[in-house]
Order: C-alpha cells, then structure tokens, then sequence
C-alpha cells in the first residue's frame, strides 16, 4: 500500500514527500478504522511499509490527535507488542432521522460508535411548529450532546435524514409535502447556521439502504433495491454498488407508483398533508392500508404492526389479510423488478417487518410465473432504526475524508 519511490498522485501531479506520506497516513488510518487495534508489526505488514517507517507514521499520527495507544498483545512469546487504534476524539458526528412525529438525533465518534440519542417530539400536523425548524433540530442534536458529555464545538458534520429528497438544482425538499416545516429552499444553510458544520440531507430510505449495504443483509451485493413499507412507502436502488438518486434525487419515490386499485398521486392542497399524496402504491401497502384491510377482514387493531401480529395467529381472515398484502407488495415489487432487475430486493420498515417471513413467503408466490427476473428477496435483519445507522455511517464516512487528511497538518 505504499507508494513506489516516483509515483505520481491522480491528475498527474509529481509525487512529492508530502503527498506520499499523506496517502500512508490515509491508508493506515483507514486499515486502523476497518480493522480495529493493530500493532506496529501488522500495520506495517499490511500497508507494505517497513518498521521504522510505520513507527515514524504511527508516532506523527498519535502526535497530531488521530492515533493512541491501547494496551499490548499478550501471550506469545517476545517482548508485549503495542497496540493502536483511531482515536476516537478525534471528530464527533451527528445524525438525525425525521418523521411525521418527530426527530431522533444520535452522535457519535469518528469510529463509528454512538455517544448520545435524543428524541423530540414534533408532529407535522402541528401548525404552531412550522417555522421552528432550526430550533426543533437544534434541541434534538443539543440532547444527544449532552447525553454525550461533548458541545455543539465537538461536532465536525451532519447528516440529516428525511422523507422525500433535496433537489440538487433547487435546494427544495421535494416528495415531502407533509413535512410543511422542511420546505425552505434556504434549509440546508440555515440547519447549519444552527449548528455551525456542514449539512448533508438525505433521503431517509436512501439511508436506509446505506445501511443494509455495510451493515445488513446486502453486504454482498452490488447490485439490490431496499423497499421500505412504512408509514410512507419507498424504494432505494443500488448498482454497481452506488446509490441511484436521480435528476431530482426522486429515484425510488414508489410511494406515487400508479396500480391498478389505487387512485393516482395528484398535488393540490387536499394532497398536501398525506406523504402519499393522495393515490399511488403506498394507498395499498402502507402502515394505514394495512390498518385498513385488517380491519375489512374483522381484525381491528390501531397500528400496522397490531394488525399483522393479529392476522398471523388468526387462522381464515389472517390468512386473508396476509395474502392480499402479499398480493399487493408483488405487483408493485414486479414494477422495480422489471426497470431494475436487481439481484437482491430487501424489504423493511413496519409492515415488512411486522409480516416477517410468512409475509416475504407469501410475496415470493405471487411473484412466481411473472415474466421477469427472479431475485433474491429478504426481510431486513438490522437491529435499531435503519435511517439512522445509514446516517451515522454515511456522517463518519463524510469526516474521516477531511479528518484523515493529515496534509492539513502541513498546510
């Protein structure tokens, strides 16, 4: 992993000193982040660089912030072997997660590890907190903070997950018409004149396929689409292992997807309150539809997930209620399936994860004998809320590109 004496660096720009040893620090400091502790002897294995070398690099880099010491390796032979690691005071993020009653912001070090949560309560039906945005994020982050034991100086970035998208030409928040307090074209700037770094806002499913793809079920696929079927429904399409966004950053907006038994999404104000806009694929497949044909079927229950818990153990009308939403997740599954043709399709959010396997059985045999590609389909496995591990992942992976950039040291 070292660079050879006269190589150059991208864009044909002569190797220098410098530059060389910044890319060894670079590549050091992201072994020691994958990894975890390594001693002098591995490190210097695994870069290619000598002993006295990765001596040198791990003694510049503990002097600047970035490495420490943590403990030795014991029990071989030999004089006990020092231990390094990432130093993880080095950057603190945030990451937030946005929904219809409010946000969760969690902080966490450069290594990935989560110091604080806080959540505040906001519905977005409430008038009286439409201009309170910048507050209303600021008092989520502050908490995590605090339960953090570190200030709003502590913080290097943010990311920000939501419903709907950022237009890149607009700064618009657009597929989000209930969210009325995040429309500013302005917002981006404003949120980080709040907390003093830079904001990144990003679509909540999009995130939540980040999430599958380091840390999920997706981990060995390049090419996959995440269904989320919640209270909004949406999809995140992966190829070639990159995120596919879109000119708008719309892709995977499904929720408006037109199906036969819904009616079409339309704007106007009427449309302007419900995160499905008033028709469209999530009419039939999210939290409040399945509410509803639970209860067509005698099953009442006040969430989505009560519902599907109820028809699991109800032998008949369960059963009724299980494979008409199994019947209704295929046909729009079958639109992705057949523009993308994904390896893999991931289903999450409350009612996947509420019809579990049977569920994602059942799925699977509505879409058996259709004319299209046969992909792999799962039910997300992740362990806490996924918009806010792809957020955390994606907010550290933000800051270790200027953080272990050590030739700002230089400068």
């Amino acid at each position: 992993m070292a660079a050879p004496p006269g190589s150059s660096t991208q864009g044909g720009t002569p190797g220098t000193p410098r530059v060389l040893r910044a890319m060894n620090d670079r590549a050091a400091l992201e072994l020691l982040a994958a990894h975890g502790p390594l001693t002098r002897t591995r490190l210097g294995e695994l870069t290619g660089l000598s002993k006295p070398t990765a001596s040198q690099l791990l003694t510049r880099l503990e002097s600047v912030g970035l490495v420490r010491t943590t403990g030795n390796v014991t029990g071989r032979p030999g004089p006990n072997a020092q231990l390094y690691e990432i130093d993880p005071a080095a950057a603190h993020v945030a990451a937030l997660a946005v929904d219809q009653e409010g946000i969760t912001a969690a902080v966490a070090d450069i290594t990935g590890q989560v110091a604080g949560e806080h959540r505040v309560t906001a519905p977005a039906t409430d008038e009286s907190l439409t201009n309170r945005t910048g507050e209303l994020v600021a008092e989520a982050v502050d908490g995590a903070l605090a339960a953090a034991g570190l200030g709003r100086d502590d913080l290097h970035s943010t990311v920000i997950g939501t419903p709907g998208a950022l237009d890149p030409r607009t700064g618009k928040l657009r597929y989000a018409p209930h969210l009325p307090g995040w429309q500013s074209r302005t917002l981006r700037d404003e949120l980080a004149e709040v907390l003093h770094t830079p904001i990144v806002i990003e679509n909540d499913v999009n995130l939540a396929a980040i999430a599958e793809q380091h840390h999920g079920t997706a981990q060995d696929f390049d090419d996959f689409a995440l269904v989320w079927a919640d209270e909004g429904v949406g999809a995140a399409i992966v190829l070639g292992g990159t995120l596919l966004r879109g000119a708008t950053g719309g892709a995977g907006e499904i929720g408006y997807m037109p199906l036969p038994g819904a009616p079409l999404a339309r704007g106007g104000p009427d449309a302007a309150a419900r995160p499905d806009g008033g028709g469209g694929f999530q009419m039939l497949v999210g939290s409040p539809a399945v509410v509803e044909l639970a209860r067509d079927h005698g099953i009442d229950a006040p969430t989505a997930t009560k519902a599907l818990a109820a028809a699991r153990r109800t032998p008949g009308a369960g059963d009724e209620v299980l494979t008409e939403l199994a019947r209704r997740l295929a046909t729009g599954l079958a639109s992705v399936v057949a523009v993308v043709d994904p390896e893999l399709v991931v289903l999450s959010g409350e009612v996947a994860q509420a019809g579990g396997d049977r569920l994602r059985q059942l799925v699977e045999v509505e879409m058996t004998g259709l004319a299209l590609p046969r992909p792999q389909l799962r039910i997300s496995e992740l362990e806490g809320d996924p918009i806010l591990i792809g957020a955390l992942r994606t907010a550290v992976a933000d800051a270790r590109q200027t953080v272990f950039d050590t030739a700002r040291f230089d400068a």
